[in-house]
């Protein structure tokens, strides 16, 4: 996975810079004189305390003005304070999984500014990141991988001290895993190297009680009884693995840390401290007076008591865009959105999602084969606690494990059930041999909905724009990009026919990706009053196409024919397509130029393409994604590989030119969205400029 983004934690690109230093919270006093982790180590203990305050409220005012992970890391205040007090970065290192709780970390280490301060509060990425600070070990948005990172600096160092007794500059190897990335894949096989490798390495497991959504396996009933116990109940998975083990009852007391850390640091061999947290631990606990917080430590944290696991959700009923986030096993905590942005309409990710969801609950009734698979993230695409609870045994959350999810996923279309895997993008990316392998090798009859794909303003460790690069050359995927929810519902239909259709005329042959329309189509749909809603879906009320058979689901269709000029425009960059087929056509000079939607971009419509030939000079693609390796080059280098024999007096022998707009194959990191679009020369003028140039020969 990788933690969860529903919205962008800083969306411009900046540097730490200068600014007033005016602050987003009442006086920070402590706080504001932190400069590194020397200046935490000088502070008396109640001044100790006081920072952990100060912290506390500094993030609560962030998440309100600005949005990010709060959730997590209010539940990290004191163990952050605690590992900058007692060990010595950047000498020992500090590897934060996931590191979307390093926000305690930054503050820590020299930019508090970023949070304390309005004007600088883009000064920072949501993650880890070594060009902001030598503190910062990787850049990092996914999860479970910090066991596996601090096994390799602690590899490093013991191999050269053996050696010639340098130890490479790395002292203690902290990694700091929890908020659900302990039920990763990796992170057990880092588990298990690092009891194989030896040697320094702390391992400090933040137990909150929660993942992005609750928490699922069965690794987490044997934790709850090492909690109830303090510590001492069997079995316990991390002596089970080999490794020493420590329990903090209380993972938000500051003195408690400090001395559990102390008594760890320069350990000889593999160790895992095991703190219980409060997620969320500050926030208020809500008007409705359904939860008491309990009385607050000088600290601003309550007492570590987190809500009762309520079945089968494990979590409460507080879906991401629909409550105010609170303390606990709270969905919400875990990404907050900022004041300014509550209320909004949902954005594409929840609409859409929420219009699948309600499409294939129609039909749980009727098929008890038919199950969503979400790893983790489900409401921040749009599938909602009450979907979740009416659907039952119909979805699953496997927790943040994409790999697990497609695998388990080929595993339900063997036995001829019918999956559906849903998360984002950048996620996906974590499966990339499962693809392969037991989807794709396999012939599963198998969905997946690729949420967030496309340009964004993202940071660059979220960003969607390689899906297509991805799933499009994976032989024997078909991956569909609809334009519309006409077209979206439609091919959710088709891809997710029943398996005892297989076979049979019309059905998929394989496994179907659907990319999951972008802010683009939804803009324009709203534009022009075609927004559905998920009531009207759920209820049969929406005018929405049925599936088609394989032959229709895979041509391309001509939207408005025209000549000369062929604008193939494949997903969201629909809409731009069509703002510029009408620049052109009241143009001064006008063009009427062809419309084309591909509608998929895993094989090419050679006959739409051969029917060109006769009266287009030239041929646009247009996608927003990556250009290198992606879907316009094929049509290209179709068109470069199959030029018209002239000796054929029938046909016309003209080869299109063929321009291909696109991203440049590199990681952006929070560039608007807009800016990319101009770099990338995505936009109406520049397209036109570029046609003009090509039929003319001038610029």
């Amino acid at each position: 996975m990788g933690m969860d983004m529903t919205g962008t934690v800083d969306d411009a690109n900046g540097g730490l810079g200068g600014g007033p230093d005016a602050a987003v919270t009442g006086r920070c006093d402590v706080l504001s004189r932190i400069i590194g982790p020397d200046d935490v180590k000088a502070l008396s203990h109640s001044e100790l305390h006081e920072l952990c305050g100060e912290i506390r409220s500094t993030l609560i005012a962030y998440g309100h003005a600005h949005g990010g992970h709060i959730g997590s890391n209010l539940g990290m205040v004191e163990a952050t304070v605690a590992l900058h007090r007692v060990f010595d970065s950047p000498y020992d290192r500090i590897v934060f999984d996931v590191s979307h709780q390093s926000y305690v970390h930054k503050m820590l280490t020299g930019r508090a500014q970023a949070y304390l301060n309005p004007s600088r509060f883009d000064e920072v990425t949501g993650f880890t990141n070594p060009d902001e600070s030598v503190h910062d070990q990787f850049v990092l948005g996914h999860t479970g991988t910090s066991i596996s990172l601090a096994c390799g600096l602690a590899k490093t160092r013991d191999m050269r001290a053996a050696a010639n007794h340098d130890d490479a500059g790395i002292g203690n190897v902290i990694a700091v895993i929890g908020d659900g990335s302990l039920s990763s894949g990796i992170a057990f096989e880092g588990l298990n190297n690092a009891a194989e490798q030896g040697g320094n390495l702390i391992i400090v497991f933040n137990d909150n009680e929660m993942s992005i959504a609750g928490d699922f396996g069965g690794m987490y009933g044997p934790l709850a009884r090492l909690r109830e116990s303090n510590g001492t109940a069997q079995p316990n998975i991390f002596n089970a693995f080999g490794l020493d083990y420590r329990y903090v009852a209380d993972g938000n007391d500051v003195d408690a840390l400090v001395n559990a850390f102390e008594e760890v640091k320069g350990i000889d061999h593999p160790v895992v401290v095991h703190i219980h947290t409060l997620k969320g631990a500050g926030l208020e606990s809500g008007d409705d007076g359904s939860r008491e917080v309990a009385h607050a430590t000088d600290t601003g944290a309550n007492e570590t008591s987190n809500l009762a696991h309520v079945e089968p959700w494990h979590s409460d009923h507080c879906n991401l865009s629909d409550h105010e986030p609170h303390e606990g096993q709270c969905e919400a905590s875990h990404w907050q959105t900022p004041d300014k942005a509550i209320g909004r309409p949902d954005d594409p990710r929840k609409h859409y999602g929420k219009l699948a969801m309600a499409a294939l609950e129609r039909r749980f009734p009727t098929e008890p084969g038919l199950v969503v698979i979400s790893p983790a993230t489900p409401g921040s695409n749009g599938i909602t606690h009450e979907f979740r609870e009416r659907a039952g045994a119909h979805y699953v959350d496997t927790g943040i494990t994409e790999a697990h999810a497609v695998t388990f996923a080929a595993g339900i279309a063997k036995a001829g059930g019918t999956p559906v895997v849903a998360t984002t993008a950048s996620f996906f990316q974590r499966a990339y041999d499962q693809f392969f392998q037991e989807m794709s090798l396999n012939r599963s009859r198998m969905t997946v909905l690729d949420f967030l794909g496309g340009l964004s303003g993202s940071d660059n460790t979220h960003s969607g724009a390689y899906d297509v690069t991805m799933f499009a050359n994976i032989p024997g995927v078909t991956m569909l990009v609809p334009t519309s929810t006409r077209d979206y519902l439609a091919d959710l239909a088709w891809a997710t026919m029943p398996a005892d259709t297989t076979g049979a005329e019309g059905a998929p042959e394989g496994p179907v990706v659907i990319r999951v329309p972008g802010q683009a189509i939804l803009e324009r749909e709203r534009a022009l009053g075609h927004a559905v809603t998920p009531e009207e879906v759920l209820r049969g009320e929406s005018a929405t196409a049925e599936a088609g058979d394989a032959a229709q689901m895979l041509r391309y269709r001509i939207d408005h024919q025209g000549a000369d000029v062929a604008i193939i425009a494949l997903g969201n960059t629909y809409p731009l397509a069509e703002a510029v087929v009408n620049a052109l056509a009241h143009a001064d000079t006008p063009i009427d130029a062809t419309l084309i939607d591909p509608r998929q971009c895993t094989s090419l419509d050679t006959v739409t393409m051969e029917s060109l030939r006769a009266d287009h000079r030239l041929v646009i693609t247009l996608e927003d994604g990556q250009l290198e390796g992606g879907w316009g080059e094929k049509v290209t280098a179709y068109y470069a590989n199959h030029r018209a024999p002239q000796s054929e007096p029938a046909r016309d022998p003209r080869t299109p030119r063929v321009l291909n707009f696109g991203a440049d194959k590199e990681f952006t990191d929070r560039v608007p969205l807009a800016d990319l679009n101009e770099r990338y020369g995505l936009t109406v003028g520049s397209i036109i400029a570029r046609i003009r140039e090509a039929l003319t020969g001038r610029s």
